[in-house]
């Protein structure tokens, strides 16, 4: 009687082992999906980390403004810094009227914030346009 557990083994052997196609494609589009649901949750992440450094510029003018005007009791001619605390914001001061309380700061940026205009901060504490605060 031949012996077939050696015939098996040799078998086993010599069978390759990889991926198959199919396991190929499957590995391709579970990355795919993965990918399609994470990067536009990671934008919005960096979008609105991004706003905070405009909302802390925007608030340090702010207090910057109020401290000129306890000193001259006017908000014509205060310096405010120009900059947010990381950068990526141009902050700018303009006079206002009684409807926003004397002044508005303006926020503006070049990179992609998730806002279509400037965020916008003025001396009654109203925060335009609120969905990007």
């Amino acid at each position: 009687m031949p012996d077939h557990s050696l015939h098996l083994a040799g078998a086993q052997e010599t069978r390759q082992q990889g991926f198959t196609l199919i396991e190929m494609l499957i590995a391709v589009a579970i990355i795919g999906i993965v990918a399609g649901i994470a990067y536009p949750s990671y934008t919005r992440y960096v979008e609105r980390s991004l706003r905070t450094d405009a909302h802390a510029g925007l608030l340090q003018a702010a207090s910057e403004m109020e401290r000129c005007y306890s000193r001259q009791y006017n908000y014509t001619g205060c310096a405010i810094t120009t900059t947010s605390p990381d950068g990526n914001y141009a902050i700018t001061a303009a006079a206002g009227d009684s409807n926003d309380g004397g002044f508005i700061l303006t926020a503006t940026t070049t990179q992609t914030d998730g806002c279509d205009s400037g965020i916008q901060f003025n001396a009654r504490g109203e925060r335009m346009p609120v969905a990007c605060w």
